[in-house]
């Protein structure tokens, strides 16, 4: 049985494409997952395989880092400084 790794691969083209992708759909939370011969004004935002406009990625990508651990209420509770 094969064991993938769960990270984001690059592949890049020889005409100067690039995609990003992750269990063989395209993603990539750091940028555009779809860079067509190299032009980043064409560029498409893909997240798990479902096309996104960049305010929707950007959306998207604020929601995933959430909340600093010393400002939560566990955080304050155990006494942590900021």
């Amino acid at each position: 049985m094969k064991k993938e790794t769960l990270e984001t691969k690059c592949l890049k083209q020889a005409d100067g494409t690039i995609v990003y992708y992750f269990q063989n759909k395209m993603h990539n939370w750091d940028g555009p997952a779809y860079i067509p011969q190299g032009d980043k004004r064409r560029a498409e935002y893909y997240l798990f395989g479902v096309k996104q406009t960049k305010g929707q990625w950007l959306e998207a990508k604020k929601d995933v880092n959430g909340v600093p651990f010393h400002k939560t209420a566990a955080g304050k509770q155990a006494g942590v400084r900021a």
